[in-house]
């Protein structure tokens, strides 16, 4: 992967999430799966999808139709911060050399 087609996001796995737009907004959730290269984002419980799975015998999987969570655009989603508990934007700011998440709300660092 070259730098062009690397993208910077604003969240991480396993951070606390909270839709902002679409049928799932308002539902909170920890992010699951990060693909930068695509800017899009898989939350836990939202954005479910209904998927015809055909049986497969000899790795053991039944047929049927499967609930999964699709990815999402990382534009739809709002970190929550973890001190204050509300929805943020967040600012990059460098501490002892490195560069660190902060909440716009409280301050407080979400890289810990």
């Amino acid at each position: 992967m070259t730098d062009k087609n690397k993208k910077s996001l604003h969240v991480k796995n396993g951070d606390r999430v909270i839709v902002t737009s679409g049928k799932d907004k308002g539902k909170m959730g920890n992010i699951k799966k990060v693909n930068p290269s695509e800017g899009k984002v898989v939350v836990e419980g939202s954005n479910m999808v209904t998927k015809a799975q055909k049986p497969q015998p000899m790795a053991g999987i039944q047929g049927g139709l499967i609930k999964l969570e699709a990815p999402m655009d990382a534009s739809k989603v709002m970190v929550v911060c973890p001190a204050c508990e509300k929805p943020t934007r967040i600012k990059h700011d460098v501490v002892d050399g490195k560069k660190v998440r902060v909440c716009k709300k409280c301050g407080e660092q979400l890289d810990v």
